[in-house]
């Protein structure tokens, strides 16, 4: 115990024993601030954090496999978030705190399994080193991993989302939207869009789920609503098996909704997206208006209201 010294100086070094790793020692430092400030919101709210943690701490502690025990941590995020959703107030030093006990924990199970030969060209354990070197905010480290990571899986879409991460919180912001508009063609469901923490991406998907969305079908729509508030602006030109690939892309899409009625809604965002596409390639490639009108018509078809932003 810390005996005689003040409640805020016991929460600063219970956040600093978080960011070290130490949880328990955080809670009981935080246990002895509440004995002194009964009444500090900040002081009972990291209380109820920590706690938190130790639950997941105590569910992980029979995982043997070091690489099961990182991942393991890492998808309490998600949980996480949802817990913090009954709290009126945020405190960020709260929050850093464990976002540094979150990555630093479950970075030493993966760092560990890096000695071997074999696992230096496993492109999962490379992401989630990676990815847990970005949460720390050492950025370069983090595209070192990512980077390998890419050469292994060229069109993953959550490395992609990360990389674009990274170069939105460098504000390198060309780089970042051209990357998540990759990123979010390639296939939104496959983005763990709670890792994400650029305030481009961040504020993206806050509109979006404030649209009235949940879930799944944030994912679907972020990157139709990123292109029409021009968060996804950054275009690039497609090469000739691109534009193959994104008809045939289409073309499926079409069918599909046509022969399940019940998926139409399901499968709309990633068809709109896709027309948005096209009509890059088009005017990009100087079609001819016909062609564009008539890839036009199919986003009115398919939503009116979405139409109506597209063209004005």
């Amino acid at each position: 115990m810390e005996a005689g010294l003040p409640a805020a100086r016991l929460l600063k070094k219970a956040y600093d024993k978080l960011k070290a790793s130490d949880a328990m020692a955080a809670f009981r430092l935080l246990e002895e601030a509440l004995d002194i400030d009964f009444e500090n919101e900040e002081i009972k709210y990291a209380l109820k954090c920590v706690s938190w943690w130790l639950d997941q701490d105590r569910r992980f502690a029979g995982i043997e496999d070091p690489y099961e025990k990182g991942g393991f941590i890492i998808s309490q995020l998600k949980p996480y978030h949802v817990f913090l959703e009954q709290f009126d107030n945020v405190f960020e030093q709260c929050q850093y705190a464990v976002r540094c006990y979150v990555y630093s924990t479950a970075l030493v199970f993966f760092e560990g399994l890096l000695g071997s030969q074999a696992n230096q060209h496993d492109p999962g354990l490379l992401f989630l080193v990676g990815r847990c070197y970005k949460g720390l905010g050492n950025y370069d480290e983090a595209l070192k991993y990512l980077d390998q990571t890419v050469r292994f899986k060229r069109e993953d879409p959550q490395t992609l989302a990360e990389i674009a991460d990274i170069n939105a919180l460098l504000a390198e912001t060309k780089a970042a939207k051209t990357l998540f508009r990759e990123a979010f063609f390639l296939d939104p469901l496959k983005i763990d869009i709670w890792s994400l923490e650029s305030e481009l991406i961040v504020r993206l998907r806050d509109n979006v789920a404030a649209l009235g969305y949940y879930e799944d079908e944030v994912n679907e729509w972020m990157p139709v609503y990123g292109y029409l508030w021009g968060v996804f602006s950054v275009k690039r030109e497609l090469k000739q098996v691109e534009v193959g690939r994104l008809k045939q892309s289409i073309f499926s899409l079409e069918a599909e909704r046509e022969a399940n009625p019940e998926k139409r809604d399901a499968l709309k965002p990633r068809l709109l997206n896709r027309y948005f596409w096209l009509i890059d390639h088009y005017e990009n490639s100087r079609e001819e208006p016909s062609v564009i009108e008539e890839t036009l018509l199919k986003i009115k078809v398919a939503d009116p209201d979405i139409y109506q932003r597209y063209t004005t």
